[in-house]
């Protein structure tokens, strides 16, 4: 019996060898990304992680200091905790640092609000 591990599960393994403080960081966000609907779908691009419902709003994605938490449409969300950086005409993104920042940048809320403005 063979077990086959998926890109998304090989991907995260290899993160979790190489940088394991970005690991816990985006271990935690991706449980916020997946408990928002049963159907999202995970896919392995662009170096990270994207996450689509009826079409793609956010994905993550590791650098040596920090995980970057990626809106494709961020330019149109709500900004109250002013966490959002970028200044594309549509992207938008929140650097993490920390497993704690996860919390103190409220992104749980903006999560929620990116998965209901990409609803139909």
């Amino acid at each position: 019996m063979s077990h086959t591990v998926s890109r998304t599960q090989q991907w995260l393994l290899d993160i979790g060898q190489q940088q394991p403080a970005q690991h816990a960081i985006l271990l935690a966000v991706r449980q916020h990304i997946l408990a928002l609907a049963p159907g999202i779908q995970e896919d392995i691009k662009y170096g990270g992680i994207l996450f689509a419902d009826q079409q793609p709003f956010c994905g993550l994605f590791v650098y040596r200091a920090h995980v970057s938490l990626e809106f494709s449409a961020g330019a149109a969300l709500a900004d109250p905790h002013q966490v959002l950086e970028g200044s594309g005409k549509l992207r938008r993104h929140i650097k993490l640092h920390s497993l704690d920042e996860v919390g103190r940048k409220q992104v749980a809320a903006y999560l929620q609000a990116a998965w209901q403005q990409q609803a139909p």
